[in-house]
């Protein structure tokens, strides 16, 4: 009995231990395993932009939640993931995208280092000013809209995601 007990706690183990040494998901994966990113990842998939999220990297994703692509007028969300409009989304949807790895601290030491801003040039060719607003990062896009992150730093095994409350957008 008390071998079978160890035999099935040994096992066990072994099942945890490799759960845990899975890799790490890549940044599709980690808005994927997020109940509050569904219409980003829906998004993403009609846009076609899943194979990059999922390449080598490294990216700094600014992710909307979906309260955050719920601001938007009504039917845009819908108009976006027709086929025709294809580009449209994947240029709104790069703009939330930074090459390079930049996780809370660098983000605000850029911050502090341009004297209260820095300005970030996203994957879309865009420019996102990121400052301080007390305590939060506020990212302004190029038409004045502002959005401020709320989570930080979700590691991915291609980059980092921060989250964000309002859907940024480009020129």
């Amino acid at each position: 009995m008390k071998v079978t007990f160890f035999k099935s706690v040994f096992v066990l183990v072994l099942v945890i231990a490799s759960f845990g040494a899975k890799a790490q998901s890549d940044i599709v994966g980690v808005a994927a395993g997020s109940k509050d990113h569904t219409t980003l990842v829906a998004a993403v998939k009609a846009a076609d932009l899943v194979a990059t999220l999922q390449s080598k990297g490294p990216f700094t994703v600014f992710a909307p939640t979906n309260s955050a692509f719920d601001k938007l007028p009504a039917g845009t969300v819908d108009n976006l993931l027709k086929p025709e409009n294809k580009a449209t989304l994947a240029s709104i949807l790069t703009y939330h995208v930074v090459a390079g790895k930049l996780d809370a601290v660098a983000v605000v030491a850029a911050i502090k280092a341009g004297i209260g801003k820095a300005v970030l040039t996203t994957v879309n060719g865009g420019k996102l000013t990121a400052s301080l607003k007390g305590a939060n990062v506020i990212l302004t896009d190029e038409k004045g809209g502002v959005a401020t992150v709320v989570a930080t730093d979700l590691k991915a095994s291609n980059g980092v995601v921060h989250v964000i409350d309002t859907v940024v957008m480009p020129k």
